[in-house]
């Protein structure tokens, strides 16, 4: 299972990263930031099973980092740590649904039996909506078949726009938190359809009711619901990164997932709906290259003018590749698009998440430097923008398999 972290203290960060044995568990740590609003686009890149966090960190503390995780990834389980031995802390805590929490200092005996927990809960509840979903289709008569019925009836080209709001409301009736302020339609297509479609079903079970969804002809669709366009995009993006590595795990291929136009009148659902299965046909007519190709809702992202943003995008992070701060964020307002447009858009263009293309720049001139001259490893962290040393030692052995000094004396002329 991945594992990412979050805390500002470097010594506890380096502590959990440099003395945990990771290596001799089932567990990978894939990433670390020292806020939530640094970790957030980390988190949605690397997409873990499991997020270790501070409570009191500047920016984005631990409580509000899980209160966007529980709202936008509800599948992801959390442990929380704390130098504060105060039961509010851990009664906000436990109505966030965080899954453990921890007071510092904390051994590595002590995170693996909470690693252990989560992990164990985690396998029970995938294979209990595995099991459950299974049996559902099997009898195809209870109330989630008939919630699916009612969610298709609102992708129907034969509906009727004003006959969404009626719908809507048969669905509040059997418990559906609906209408709600903004809704936005994903259509996903995959091989093979029926493993596909109760690898989904996981995601949908697990979104705290804020997702809604029927099985299609070649895939599945779904309703998002959110409280504001910007935080539906988010979700929307969240559960469709997500949702790729459910179906990859479950061993699909040929993913294809578009995004329609988030609206705010049920009336509009349909039209969501139409413009998302548009930009996934478009998608296929491309023939892309790759099992997995992410279209979203605005045209603009399956043009001929996207390899041109990309391209700024690039340039911007190769100017800027060494600035410790630089966040998905900057360099998504660089080229005019919203944060989570920009993360699908970035990934499907170049094959690497942001973070990993910010890694590959950061190393590539760590390597350089390396080769190049006989700066120190601090000197070199510092310059292609690592705070930490030792963080950076960690990255490239990770990246390269090889400590910087064993590169050096590999490579060094």
């Amino acid at each position: 299972m991945k594992v990412f972290l979050v805390d500002d203290e470097i010594v506890i960060r380096e502590g959990i990263r440099e003395s945990f044995p990771w290596d001799e568990t089932p567990y990978d740590l894939v990433g670390e930031a020292p806020d939530g609003e640094m970790a957030l686009p980390m988190i949605r890149d690397t997409n873990p099973d499991i997020v270790i966090t501070d409570i009191k960190m500047p920016f984005m503390d631990g409580l509000e980092l899980c209160k966007v995780l529980r709202t936008q990834m509800p599948w992801i389980g959390i442990i929380v740590l704390s130098g504060y031995d105060e039961f509010e802390y851990a009664r906000q805590c436990i109505q966030l649904g965080v899954r453990e929490y921890l007071l510092k200092p904390i051994s590595s005996t002590d995170l693996k039996e909470a690693l252990d927990k989560i992990g164990r809960q985690i396998d029970e509840e995938r294979k209990t909506l595995e099991h459950a979903s299974s049996l559902r289709a099997r009898m195809g008569n209870d109330e989630k078949f008939l919630k699916e019925k009612l969610v298709e009836s609102l992708f129907s080209d034969e509906a009727v726009p004003e006959d969404a709001e009626n719908v809507l409301k048969q669905l509040s009736s059997m418990g559906c938190p609906v209408p709600a302020p903004c809704y936005v339609v994903i259509d996903a297509a995959f091989e093979p359809i029926g493993i596909g479609q109760e690898a989904v079903a996981i995601l949908t079970e697990l979104s705290n009711g804020t997702v809604l969804s029927t099985p299609g002809r070649t895939g599945i669709r779904l309703l998002v619901l959110g409280e504001t366009g910007e935080d539906t995009e988010e979700k929307a993006y969240s559960l469709a990164t997500s949702l790729v590595q459910e179906l990859e795990r479950a061993g699909c291929c040929e993913i294809r997932i578009g995004i329609g136009d988030i609206i705010n009148d049920p009336a509009q659902i349909l039209h969501s709906f139409k413009t998302a299965r548009h930009i996934r046909h478009l998608l296929i007519e491309r023939k892309d290259e790759g099992s997995l190709i992410l279209g979203t809702r605005e045209m603009g992202d399956v043009t001929e003018d996207m390899p041109e943003v990309i391209n700024d995008a690039k340039l911007y992070m190769s100017q800027n590749f060494t600035d410790p701060n630089l966040m998905l964020t900057d360099v998504a307002s660089a080229v005019n698009m919203s944060k989570s447009r920009f993360s699908a858009v970035f990934s499907q263009a170049t094959g690497k998440t942001f973070t990993e293309y910010l890694i590959h720049l950061r190393l590539s001139k760590a390597k350089e430097l390396l080769r190049s001259t006989n700066y120190k490893n601090s000197q070199i962290a510092d310059e292609v923008g690592y705070n930490d040393s030792h963080y950076f030692s960690y990255i490239f052995k990770k990246n390269t398999g090889m400590t910087p000094s064993e590169y050096r004396s590999q490579y060094q002329n």
